[in-house]
């Protein structure tokens, strides 16, 4: 599907999360107290969201425990900041028509609200991996949160750098 398409399913799936109960009984299945906790704190959507990822995930035959809690958990650390749809939009579009000034930003300093969106987008992979280290989850599942939007082929040497991809790779096709 081409990207853009991709990004405007995705818009409406959260337009309309609200009418889709999310399967915490999956979620609780691989996911410790602390970070089912955190996984609540996440809006309608990005639960909905998450829970997609886990299912491709889970398509690739016996997945690691790791790799199905950072499906589950790749976005936590946007529970720092609840973004509207139309904030989501915005981001998508700049990161596809001018992705410079999207960096430009996203610097956490002074952030004045109409940044927020662009300043989520930046920060929530490693304000994720606070999240989970105040859970003290597992070293190679706050690695996959906190990696999830970095470039993979930086990372082949990492001994997750498989599971980086096959986590990028779910993420990008829901």
């Amino acid at each position: 599907m081409h990207p853009v398409r991709r990004r405007l399913a995705q818009g409406l799936r959260a337009l309309f999360a609200f009418a889709t109960p999310p399967d915490l009984a999956l979620a609780r299945l691989y996911l410790s107290d602390c970070e089912f906790t955190a996984f609540c704190g996440l809006s309608r959507s990005e639960q909905l969201h998450s829970l997609n990822v886990l299912r491709a995930v889970d398509a690739a035959p016996r997945p690691p425990r790791a790799l199905m809690a950072a499906a589950l958990l790749h976005d936590v650390g946007k529970s720092r900041r609840r973004l509207a749809v139309w904030q989501k939009t915005l981001v998508v579009l700049a990161l596809a028509l001018a992705p410079g000034l999207c960096q430009r930003l996203s610097h956490e300093e002074s952030p004045s609200a109409w940044r927020i969106p662009f300043i989520v987008q930046q920060h929530h992979a490693k304000w994720g991996g606070e999240i989970l280290r105040a859970c003290d989850s597992d070293s190679q599942l706050i690695w996959l949160v906190e990696h999830h939007q970095a470039e993979a082929a930086a990372h082949q040497a990492h001994p997750a750098y498989g599971l980086l991809k096959q986590l990028q790779a779910a993420d990008n096709a829901n």
